[in-house]
């Protein structure tokens, strides 16, 4: 059975939705509420009964299905929205980077109850703070302020600064096949991809969405393919590596598509 996903921005309150998929449909296993809107959520590398959600309030919150109704844990340090959560993908860490409206983001270890580090340097809003799941304390932190930013734990001050669009960048993320390799999407509709080898120009742009690009992800299985999804409602997936990287437009969606990830267990299934 394949454990998925839900979270729900509403006014004034935020619903944690743990569903199942088998052979019945999509079956609700545990449902936890908050008292503001989540953003983002991220299932612990370590136990699979634990996940971290991040709120409107600045907090994040750690709950357990196996255990009791409220959170394991609030973390309240960051001062407006957080808006980013996201656990390392690198074996030996158990870390987990947060990225917030208040212009920072913060490393925490769920095993200690503050954060470990605060990462300044953002002139704008971060909307995307992820993980490299190839380089131990690295991560990806993508702004309003028009930059993609890369971030070494190890020291405090940010790594490299890539202008990456001139509009605000909601997404990022990283190639699962080459530690070098980022994809970016702003609010110009255009994903563009990254070598940090060559910051100056990107090694492609992908053109399509007719409005801002919420959420971009590369696939496990296939190292130049990815997918993306927008306030146009679709969601679109792409073969960087060929002459028309357009391979398939969706348009399932009724409303803004805010987010989408791709499975590491089921190739094909998003």
């Amino acid at each position: 059975s394949c454990n998925v996903l839900f979270y729900f921005a509403g006014l004034g309150c935020g619903t944690l939705a743990v569903l199942e998929q088998n052979e019945a449909g999509i079956v609700l296993l545990r449902s936890f509420d908050w008292n503001d809107g989540l953003f983002d959520v991220t299932w612990s590398e370590n136990n699979e009964n634990v996940l971290i959600t991040c709120s409107g309030d600045g907090s994040l919150q750690i709950w357990d299905m196996a255990k009791t109704k409220g959170p394991l844990q609030v973390y309240k340090e960051h001062t407006l929205e957080a808006y980013s959560v996201d656990w390392s993908q690198t074996r030996g860490e158990q870390l987990v980077v947060s990225g917030s409206w208040d212009q920072t983001a913060k490393l925490w270890d769920p095993a200690v109850g503050k954060s470990l580090c605060t990462f300044k340097g953002h002139e704008g809003v971060i909307y995307s703070t992820i993980w490299s799941p190839h380089i131990p304390g690295c991560f990806a932190s993508a702004s309003g302020d028009q930059t993609l930013r890369i971030w070494d734990v190890k020291t405090p001050g940010v790594k490299l600064v890539i202008p990456a669009h001139q509009a605000e960048v909601l997404s990022c993320d990283w190639c699962k096949y080459d530690e070098n390799l980022l994809v970016t999407g702003a609010v110009d509709c255009s994903l563009k991809g990254w070598d940090l080898r060559n910051i100056r120009q990107p090694v492609f742009v992908l053109l399509g969405h007719t409005y801002a690009i919420r959420r971009v992800k590369f696939s496990p299985f296939h190292a130049s393919i990815l997918a993306s999804c927008s306030y146009d409602f679709t969601v679109r997936f792409w073969d960087f590596s060929k002459p028309n990287p357009l391979l398939e437009t969706v348009e399932h969606h009724t409303e803004f598509t805010c987010g989408l990830d791709l499975s590491l267990h089921k190739r094909g299934q998003v």
